[in-house]
C-alpha cells in the first residue's frame, strides 16, 4: 500500500503526538515543549494544532471511506 504525502504528514503527526503523549503519561514530560521553549510558545502551540488536526483528518478520511483504508 502506498502512501500519499498527506497521508505521510499525518501519519508523522499522529506518530509526534502519540510519542509525546506517551512521554507525558509515564515520565510527565513534553517533548514538544521541551524541544521548543515550552507550552506557550508559539511553536509548540502550532505543533500541538497539526498533531490535532492530523487526528481529526485522520477520522474523517476513515469514516469517509466507509472504514476502508486505500
Amino acid at each position: 500500500m502506498k502512501m500519499s504525502g498527506m497521508g505521510m504528514l499525518v501519519w508523522v503527526l499522529l506518530f509526534i503526538g502519540g510519542l509525546n503523549w506517551g512521554l507525558v503519561g509515564f515520565f510527565q514530560y513534553d517533548l514538544v515543549a521541551g524541544l521548543f521553549g515550552g507550552m506557550d510558545s508559539m511553536l509548540s502551540r502550532v505543533i500541538y494544532s497539526l498533531v490535532g488536526l492530523a487526528a481529526l483528518w485522520s477520522l474523517i478520511s476513515m469514516f469517509g471511506k466507509g472504514g476502508k483504508r486505500q
